[in-house]
């Protein structure tokens, strides 16, 4: 009896690495200090000792777990130091799918780059969705020059310094600020790609006789402000003109019309369809890394059920035309 309870146990004990390979992953492992642990463990992973120790603990404990939680991290060599758990299921299957991540097979690069594609597309139809990320403020703000080829040089860019309507004047001149910013990647862009200098755009400004309208307004505006102060009130929300701008005096800036020929409606929206055509393909090919963490698009498993629903519809609908 105690010969077979002696066996059983022997039979559940896991095999564990060899204590050298333990200690030279763990060494190594431990050195990376945005390495992952779960929230319980945070406060005893402070230092490299402390993580070393729980790397310890765990890998004599459940490798399996162990190599879900850090296979990733580990070199190829590394995965070859568990070869002698193979037999236990969980150790091959973790093993097989992080080789297949280090070196994967042509099919296996296949697939994973249709999912990626289609992960992408589902994430682009949320962004879609949303209504922000491909307006048109949100893509000429990315796509500066881009916008001005297909859309900028045909709109008039007075109505860019124009405040808006229940704006704030620190939001208006903050969104100037923001306008010349954009307007100067432009002209570089336009100077790098050798553009005559008569073709490059300019920061737009007030005509002689718009100005003194404006100077006008301001002095009545002044007197209302001192009325104001003098009955204890004062209106913040004042928008000032450009000439009060001081954004607007830090240099000197060209005055000139919009050039160029004008376009139809239509005209300009067949070139809004063009520009963000073009601008969901650079998200698509990975173009976007600058604003967006494309490893968590990637990686979202989430995201395969958006795109099944898409393909189960797409496949309804493709049956019902047929009958």
């Amino acid at each position: 009896m105690q010969a077979e309870e002696e066996t059983t146990s022997s039979s559940e004990k896991r095999v564990v690495p060899s204590s050298k390979a333990m200690e030279s992953i763990s060494e190594r492992l431990s050195k990376l200090e945005t390495l992952y642990f779960p929230r319980a463990l945070q406060s005893s992973a402070i230092n490299s000792a402390q993580r070393k120790s729980l790397l310890l603990d765990l890998l004599s404990r459940d490798v399996p777990v162990f190599l879900e939680r850090y296979g990733s991290q580990l070199t190829f060599e590394e995965l070859g130091e568990f070869d002698e758990l193979k037999e236990d299921y969980e150790v091959n299957w973790h093993l097989n799918h992080l080789r297949s991540l280090l070196n994967p097979s042509e099919e296996e690069l296949r697939s994973r780059s249709a999912k990626i594609k289609n992960r992408r597309r589902a994430y682009m139809d949320k962004l879609i969705g949303d209504g922000h990320y491909f307006s048109e403020d949100a893509m000429r703000e990315r796509e500066p020059y881009l916008h001005h080829e297909y859309l900028g040089q045909f709109q008039d860019p007075s109505g860019r310094r124009m405040a808006r309507p229940g704006e704030r004047w620190s939001e208006t001149l903050m969104r100037r600020a923001e306008e010349r910013i954009l307007v100067e990647k432009i002209r570089t862009e336009q100077q790098r790609l050798g553009v005559a200098e008569s073709d490059w755009v300019v920061y737009e400004r007030e005509q002689p006789q718009e100005m003194e309208e404006e100077e006008e307004e301001d002095s009545e505006e002044e007197n209302e402000v001192e009325e104001g102060g003098a009955n204890g009130h004062v209106d913040h929300e004042q928008v000032p003109s450009d000439n009060q701008d001081p954004l607007c005096n830090a240099g000197p800036t060209t005055t000139r019309s919009m050039e160029g020929p004008s376009l139809s409606a239509e005209e300009m929206e067949d070139r809004m369809d063009q520009f963000t055509h073009v601008m969901q393909q650079k998200f698509m090919s990975g173009d976007d890394h600058q604003h967006l963490d494309y490893s968590k698009i990637d990686e979202d498993e989430s995201l395969d059920d958006h795109w099944m629903r898409e393909a189960n519809q797409d496949a309804e609908e493709k049956y019902f035309d047929d009958v």
